[in-house]
């Protein structure tokens, strides 16, 4: 969607883990290639930014975002350069906040990423004001400023200025999981509860409106989250580590303990374990757009081991814990070669949740076929500089 989704050179020897796993190491952080995972990132944003849809933006165009390639792009590209000791943005990473500016610029005139119906521009608005927000704030909070640019703040106030009275977001829905279904609502707001909760988001958040804004999101954020499938949850657990009220002490060990049980022996997660996935927007018994591969998605996977590892992490989860220690092992022994002259190979691997794209066909071809392997890898990445 625009907004719509080596093998290790040496395997981490841990030993047997008994209650109490070894915190990681530096021998774990050596053990898994950095600059393999930085090549794939930045060789997806080459083709994003070549096949990515343009829009009218001002006087000129520009190349929408996505929630399955950009976005965990600008999560996890400036973690690996700097674990990488590189101080200096990508690229990449200039040429996505130059996007995003030039789009908070010409927030009156600019062409919807979708227009092809109503619904369709009120959904484009409500998913462009959350990632706006939400890639600005992060690029601000990497600055250390804790203020923020006059683009973040421009940000901010749209993105309060299209809230709905519930407190979340109008989102894209293609009927599409994860990220363009019937519950990608929430996953969109704990992706405003991300900005908000910078210390640049909640500057530019002290007028009435940002005030009112905040707790709208928060209010829906736990009204809404017990009732979320364990995905959602996972991504509301990284949004009370950002802004406070979300979760309270009680409900968060909730979370943190059903997320551990859903680990599996092997010490990785699977997608197909943190659903339900509900493919259409029809009413249950719910039927896929396409069928899927049950038993390609049923192991564990680099999205759903990151995803949870990273929540954790962020969440105040000890690097020594045994899920966490786990989850890092298993990610690390799962890391695969890359192989830039092979579009179908990434570091780690996940799979679409709507379509079999492994297997050819009219829906496998490597480009869209790699979108789940963009987050499995951004988040990866995350997990293992957390």
């Amino acid at each position: 969607m625009p907004i719509r989704s080596l093998a290790v050179a040496a395997v981490l020897l841990l030993g047997t883990l008994g209650a109490r796993a070894a915190a990681p190491d530096a021998a774990a952080d050596a053990a898994w290639d950095k600059a393999a995972a930085a090549r794939y990132l930045d060789a997806r944003m080459d083709t994003w930014w070549a096949k990515a849809k343009p829009l009218k933006t001002g006087e000129g165009e520009t190349k929408c975002l996505s929630c399955h390639t950009a976005v965990p792009y600008a999560l996890a590209r400036p973690s690996l350069r700097i674990a990488m000791g590189q101080a200096a943005p990508t690229a990449h990473e200039e040429r996505m906040l130059d996007t995003v500016r030039q789009r908070v610029a010409n927030v009156a005139t600019q062409q919807p990423y979708y227009d092809h119906t109503e619904a369709k521009k009120t959904e484009s608005l409500g998913v462009e004001a959350v990632l706006n927000a939400f890639v600005l704030t992060q690029y601000d909070t990497l600055g250390r400023s804790g203020m923020g640019s006059d683009a973040t703040r421009a940000a901010m106030a749209r993105l309060w200025e299209v809230q709905r009275p519930d407190g979340a977001w109008d989102w894209l829905n293609f009927g599409l999981e994860p990220y363009e279904a019937n519950d990608s609502v929430f996953h969109g707001a704990t992706l405003a509860a991300l900005a908000a909760g910078t210390s640049p988001g909640m500057s530019a958040s002290r007028d009435a409106q940002g005030q009112a804004g905040v707790e709208r999101l928060r209010g829906y954020l736990k009204a809404n989250q017990a009732s979320q499938r364990l995905f959602n949850r996972a991504w509301a657990l990284l949004a009370a580590s950002r802004l406070p009220g979300v979760l309270d002490p009680v409900e968060k060990g909730a979370l943190i303990g059903a997320l551990e049980r859903a680990q599996h022996p092997d010490g990785g997660w699977s997608m197909a374990d943190l659903g339900p996935w509900h493919w259409s927007k029809a009413e249950a018994p719910y039927a896929g757009p396409g069928a899927t591969d049950t038993a390609l998605l049923a192991p564990s996977d680099g999205y759903a081991t990151g995803l949870v590892v990273h929540a954790l992490r962020q969440a105040g989860v000890a690097a020594d814990r045994p899920a966490v220690v786990k989850g890092r092992t298993w990610l690390i022994q799962h890391q695969q070669a890359f192989e830039p002259a092979n579009e179908g190979s990434a570091p780690w691997r996940a799979h679409s949740l709507n379509f079999d794209r492994e297997h050819g066909g009219e829906k496998g071809e490597p480009w869209r076929r790699m979108f789940m392997s963009d987050l499995a890898t951004a988040f990866a990445v995350l997990a293992l500089t957390d």
